[in-house]
């Protein structure tokens, strides 16, 4: 099936998108082919061994992790995708050149010399000898320039630009100026401490990330993927618009595993957009909606795009607090795109597939139902047994193994083959899915080891005047102060994985929203800062003009990527409005809400809310909007959001606030009525 809707081309430009998402940068020939899986390989095992049989120190941990990212970076990443300067070594992509193996040795060996010379450096704190510099100094060149191959840019420059503030601080102007700090200091800060590169979002890469993309790998590898779209193009189908309410389903349910999006619309992507495109989607809107989905996986529990586990650090909880707080708005904003997705079948007057296209319900559900087994015992694991997420991910991953191990002899017994080749094809699947899993894993350790520098900036001293940077450019207005960080993240996540984008903001901006909120008598709790960063930085996956998802999207769609990625953004704006409304109803993020049926009316008003500012924004309700109604559309989403902020205008008590849910429901049954008598009038708009 996964080839019916797909001709030469889209298949070439899924694979290479599928390459490049999985870490394939370079194919050496000869045994140099071999080194680059096999040192991945060799990572996922250490971490494995570390999540169960062997104890390290935190800091050995870390050592080890970033030194394993760097050798596979300058191993497997080219220094340029062209050929520069007329050296067609540094854009090689046939071989290793001398050049990259001598920079991997370097870097790697830079990244372990904390870990070789521990307990030395231990009794120097503060007072780095010669070697200490010139070891550190090779790691954080080496660093910027790995996150350059990686991620692009953007990160690098950003850290410079720290980099450069913590020596220039004296000369600034007053309102940004700062004590400045020595080389050594400085050196010993970002090299020699977990302050730094070795700081807190390292060890979480390191400790808890690595295996649940690990776990992700073996999924997909297994066949977990196909698996979930044909799941859901068999249940969605054939409704209205049914492949794109697949697509949505679908992403949703790999964005839980894999944390990111170009991974999601690589996987879901090149299955659910030729679909679209068949039942009279147009291309630019087919690869928007499959942005926008792919993009909000990674706000659905329980990966979050690594960021879940940080904020649980950050914070200070347990990481169940984390997904318990994110859960309504993630939910809520997938509603609002089921809901999008209708509307714009309504306009274009769409259909769904023919039932005989589609793959069988139950025969589709039989054919996978292992794949839920360690998805099952993952949650179970994390929600009930409330185990840490390391031990949940190693006991997951182990249930996967089996399961891939197993099923390939099951399918050779079925269709009476050899049962031997059977299981070595089980066995080389478990090993390309941990060669899989280090290669996947190096963005991200690359990143949280980048953004280390920023966090390490701030930490030298400037937290405090940070907040008072913020404080007086937003005027100690916490609207503006949101709207300026809102801006921020969008405008810096558009060069960085939102890992580090999240990373970034966090350490500038979100004490600072608690301490102005708290100036100005809004108390805001400390998750709800952490997760407005978040959010922001995911949005900047598909806003234009970079919007890397976006072109993966557009790719696969043959649609302009710049107006994909516009067309993606005004879905995502249903996404968007969330933040603001959680920082000031922390209801929505289950603050202090202890009550089953209490949370379950928080979600369900969330949904109504969104729904509500969908149809404002999308210009579509039963039928098409009339001016005058979209500010009331708008008004409905205000009283089903902030139902605290309407309650003090009534002077009705707080404990009283959820009646004012009525006010809003009655707004849009009024809305509904009105355009259900315009139905016959006004027919839908046939442009498919």
């Amino acid at each position: 099936m996964n080839n019916d809707f797909m001709n030469d081309s889209d298949l070439e430009i899924a694979e290479k998108l599928a390459e490049e998402e999985a870490g394939i940068h370079r194919k050496p020939h000869g045994w140099s082919a071999h080194v680059i899986p096999t040192i991945a390989v060799i990572w996922s095992l250490f971490q494995l061994s570390i999540a169960k049989w062997v104890t390290l120190s935190s800091t050995y941990t870390r050592a080890i992790h970033l030194a394993f990212a760097l050798l596979i970076v300058f191993l497997n990443y080219p220094a340029f995708k062209k050929s520069r300067f007329g050296l067609t070594m540094l854009s090689a992509s046939d071989r290793i050149p001398l050049i990259d193996w001598i920079l991997a040795g370097m870097a790697s060996w830079s990244a372990l010399y904390l870990l070789i010379h521990y307990e030395s450096i231990s009794n120097r704190i503060g007072q780095p000898i010669f070697m200490d510099i010139v070891a550190g100094s090779i790691l954080l060149i080496l660093l910027l320039e790995a996150a350059r191959r990686v991620i692009g840019p953007a990160l690098p420059i950003i850290a410079l630009a720290f980099t450069g503030y913590a020596f220039l601080g004296p000369h600034m102007p007053d309102l940004i100026a700062f004590k400045g700090t020595s080389l050594n200091r400085y050196i010993g800060q970002m090299t020699m401490s977990t302050e730094g590169i070795y700081g807190v979002p390292l060890d979480v890469s390191a400790k808890i990330v690595f295996l649940f993309v690990l776990f992700g790998a073996m999924l997909e590898r297994a066949g977990g993927g196909h698996y979930f779209i044909r799941m859901a193009l068999s249940l969605l189908g054939g409704f209205k618009g049914g492949p794109a309410k697949a697509a949505i389903l679908g992403s949703g349910l790999t964005g839980m595993v894999s944390g990111s999006s170009i991974a999601n619309i690589v996987t879901t992507g090149t299955f659910t957009i030729p679909m679209m495109k068949k039942v009279g989607y147009p291309p630019t809107k087919a690869a928007a909606i499959e942005v926008a989905a792919s993009t909000d996986g990674q706000l659905a529990p329980p990966i979050m795009g690594a960021a879940a586990f940080i904020i649980a650090e950050y914070v200070n909880v347990p990481y169940v607090e984390v997904v318990k707080a994110a859960i309504v708005p993630a939910f809520a904003s997938y509603a609002a795109l089921f809901y999008i997705s209708h509307i714009e079948a309504c306009k274009l007057g769409l259909k769904g597939l023919p039932r005989k296209e589609l793959p069988p319900f139950f025969a589709t559900l039989i054919s996978g139902i292992h794949f839920l087994l360690p998805l099952s015992f993952l949650i179970y694991e994390l929600v009930v047994m409330r185990h840490s997420p390391e031990l949940a991910a190693f006991n997951a991953i182990w249930i996967m193994a089996i399961i891939m191990l197993v099923q390939e002899p099951v399918k050779a017994y079925i269709r009476k083959e050899p049962l031997v080749p059977a299981l070595v094809t089980g066995v080389k699947n478990i090993v390309a899915a941990l060669a899989m899993g280090g290669r996947n894993m190096v963005a991200v350790a690359l990143a949280t080891a980048a953004a280390g520098i920023i966090v390490g900036v701030v930490a030298l001293g400037l937290g405090g005047l940070i907040t008072q940077i913020i404080d007086v450019i937003s005027m100690g207005n916490i609207y503006l102060m949101l709207v300026i960080t809102a801006l921020a993240s969008l405008l810096i996540g558009m060069g960085l994985p939102t890992t580090a984008t999240y990373i970034v903001m966090a350490s500038l901006t979100a004490p600072a929203i608690v301490t102005i909120g708290g100036a100005q008598d809004f108390i805001v709790p400390l998750m709800s800062a952490h997760l407005f960063c978040f959010y922001f930085g995911i949005l900047a996956d598909d806003t234009p003009p970079v919007g890397l998802a976006a072109y993966a999207a557009a790719a696969i769609a043959k649609a302009p990527p710049i107006q994909t990625g516009i067309q993606g953004f005004m879905y995502d704006i249903r996404t968007a409005i969330l933040p603001f409304m959680f920082i000031f109803n922390s209801d929505l993020i289950l603050h202090n809400v202890t009550s089953w049926p209490q949370g379950i009316l928080i979600f369900v008003m969330a949904c109504m809310g969104n729904f509500a500012f969908a149809s404002a924004t999308q210009g579509w309700f039963i039928v098409r909007n009339k001016k005058w109604e979209i500010p009331l559309f708008l008004a409905a989403t205000f009283i089903l959001m902030r139902p605290d902020q309407i309650a003090s205008w009534l002077g009705m008590a707080q404990d009283q606030r959820y009646w004012t849910y009525l006010i809003g429901l009655a707004l849009l049954g009024a809305l509904m009525i009105s355009q259900k008598k315009r139905r016959p009038d006004e027919a839908p708009l046939q442009t498919a």
